[in-house]
């Protein structure tokens, strides 16, 4: 293939900036770009979407799409992502998040995809140490290794930085073209953004992924020792995501809303457990999983009672659906107070 023949790469996008100026670098040099954003249930865009979030102009990726005028493929990777999130081959990050063995594991389906659609090679917006974990110098090396993808990975922003590729070698791309950015600093992201009047990104915020969250973090390792990790299913940890959760002295889980759209999400969980609501008051959705012990079900309502806006009343209704039923029972409780309930918080 010469440099005159079509050309056609694959860019990952996330909607990050990063990613968006890497399309528009190799756009630049008219190379037809497919975008692919994989979804591997932990970002906070599914998160949101779980929560009945509406994207009027689009997710992140889709915007970045658009400002670039480029086909996005968006592909869902959650079913298989789950066992590499709970043994990863290259270890964690400061939390739960397997970053070397996700990039592995997306740019191995990036490569699956590039040749079943006739695609020559693939981009990302990676940059010379700026993530600690994924993005150092033998990270890349692995990542490019392990992916399938040797000599066919261009990474635009630091590609200076790094050995020539094939699309370089071939003639594909000017290599004097591509730029030397490296560490964590942005200023020259910026500035490229504004010579390309790049406008529309994803602010970096340490991450999309909530595997980094302190809280879900916390969670997991309490659902992997109580439960173990054979019963963590992709809608559990979505689970873990959101809300509040305590563990009862008995160690029955619950988990309270904090807001509208979680409470309208734990009530579209109600055939997992008990949902528990209170009667006469605002107050949260608090879902109560399993078969729970008469004890625990009335310790769930004074906890649900505590939160909601009835708390300094002396005693509350709190009605109990089961699964499948209309009408639920209804208990009269004294609310647990804020300090009784911390304790239980995970």
């Amino acid at each position: 293939m010469s440099k005159h023949e079509r050309v056609r790469a694959v860019a990952m996008l996330s909607g990050g900036l990063d990613s968006t100026l890497a399309a528009r670098s190799i756009l630049e040099q008219g190379i037809e770009l497919t975008a692919l954003h994989f979804r591997t249930g932990f970002s906070y865009v599914e998160r949101d979407r779980a929560l009945g979030h509406e994207f009027e102009q689009g997710t992140p990726a889709e915007r970045a799409a658009r400002q670039l005028g480029i086909d996005l493929e968006v592909i869902d990777a959650s079913v298989d992502y789950l066992p590499l999130v709970l043994k990863p081959r290259f270890g964690y990050g400061s939390g739960f998040n397997p970053c070397i063995d996700c990039r592995i594991f997306i740019l191995r389906r990036a490569k699956s995809w590039m040749d079943e659609h006739d695609h020559q090679f693939v981009i990302t917006g990676e940059v010379v140490g700026q993530r600690p974990m994924s993005q150092m110098r033998p990270a890349l090396n692995t990542v490019e290794r392990e992916s399938g993808l040797q000599g066919y990975l261009l990474r635009p922003l630091s590609a200076k930085l790094l050995k020539r590729t094939v699309p370089e070698e071939r003639g594909w791309i000017d290599r004097q073209r591509l730029y030397g950015i490296s560490g964590r600093g942005r200023k020259e992201q910026i500035r490229l953004a504004q010579e390309f009047g790049i406008t529309d990104y994803q602010q970096p915020s340490g991450g999309c992924c909530y595997l980094i969250d302190s809280n879900f973090c916390r969670r997991l390792a309490d659902f992997l020792e109580r439960e173990g990790a054979d019963a963590l299913t992709r809608e559990r940890a979505e689970l873990l995501s959101i809300g509040r959760h305590l563990r009862l002295p008995s160690g029955a889980k619950v988990v309270v809303g904090r807001n509208e759209r979680e409470n309208d999400y734990l009530e579209g969980r109600g055939s997992e457990g008990l949902l528990l609501q209170t009667v006469g008051h605002p107050g949260p959705a608090t879902l109560l999983p399993g078969a729970p012990a008469p004890e625990e079900v009335e310790l769930a309502a004074r906890i649900t009672a505590g939160y909601s806006d009835g708390r300094d009343e002396p005693s509350l209704e709190v009605r109990v659906l089961r699964a499948g039923k209309a009408e639920g029972d209804v208990l009269t409780v004294a609310p647990l107070p804020p300090d009784s309930v911390q304790s239980l918080i995970l």
